[in-house]
């Protein structure tokens, strides 16, 4: 699964709410991400999708998502920009 973040919407605590495009999917309430799409690992936990306003149980490929994710790592996360790329998630 990968996740590509376009915007870091919130973070508070341990919880980060964030606008997303599933590059390789399914991608399921629950799951585990566990890096950045290199080498660089991290641990999160995807615990809400919503896609246009509803809440879905897994998102598929290609599809745009609000996503709420669980765990420490979300203070590591950060919009994208043209100049500086786009974080993809990976698990």
């Amino acid at each position: 699964m990968e996740l590509q973040i376009d915007r870091v919407v919130a973070v508070d605590g341990a919880e980060a709410t964030v606008t997303v495009r599933c590059l390789s999917g399914p991608v399921s309430r629950d799951a585990r991400v566990t890096g950045f799409g290199g080498s660089e690992t991290i641990d999160l936990r995807v615990a809400r999708i919503l896609v246009y306003g509803h809440d879905v149980e897994a998102l598929d490929s290609g599809v745009t998502a609000l996503v709420t994710l669980h765990g420490e790592d979300v203070r590591r996360l950060r919009s994208g920009t043209p100049t500086d790329g786009w974080q993809v998630l990976s698990g």
